[in-house]
């Protein structure tokens, strides 16, 4: 597990430095008026013929979401998730096990019955569009939709096990 978590994080740190040099791209081309940045004979799967502003603003979009999403279960498991901490003040522990059992099957719960659904139509209908970018964006856009249903399992999970967890500590 420890092993998953650090090559998971080696790879959104990479993710984060691209992002961070896509931004610095498209700002400096935008700057001279650069448009497209290069440009291809051959088509790449998620570019195409070209790399555009517009193509490098999804992909900064692209990355800002896998790096907000994929590591957010772990966030959870490792109790570093934002919460409301007046409601913990001087509780003790099978108390706040239950405030946080109460929490998630009260917000978490119907979320994800909403969300994980309406995720996947989303992603579904991108991909059997084969919807690509407008404008000069990155084709293949029913790729970065399908981070969403997958981000949102992996939290799912992430706070099935918490909860889980908590039905125990809360006895």
């Amino acid at each position: 597990m420890e092993r998953l978590k650090s090559a998971t994080m080696k790879i959104l740190a990479v993710a984060l430095i691209a992002m961070m040099c896509a931004i610095v791209v498209q700002v400096v081309c935008s700057a001279f008026d650069i448009n497209p940045i290069l440009s291809i004979t051959s088509p790449l799967p998620l570019l195409g013929k070209a790399v555009t502003l517009n193509s490098l603003l999804d992909l900064q979009w692209h990355l800002l979401v896998i790096t907000g999403l994929i590591p957010a279960g772990i966030v959870w498991l490792a109790n570093k998730h934002v919460r409301v901490d007046f409601l913990y003040q001087n509780r003790s522990d099978r108390t706040r096990a239950r405030i946080d059992l109460l929490g998630n099957l009260l917000f978490a719960a119907p979320f994800f019955a909403l969300g994980l659904p309406a995720a996947w139509s989303f992603m579904m209908r991108a991909w059997s569009s084969d919807e690509g970018g407008r404008n000069g964006g990155l084709n293949d856009l029913w790729l970065i939709k399908a981070v969403l249903p997958l981000g949102l399992a992996l939290l799912a999970v992430a706070i099935l096990i918490e909860t889980l967890r908590l039905i125990r500590a809360s006895r």
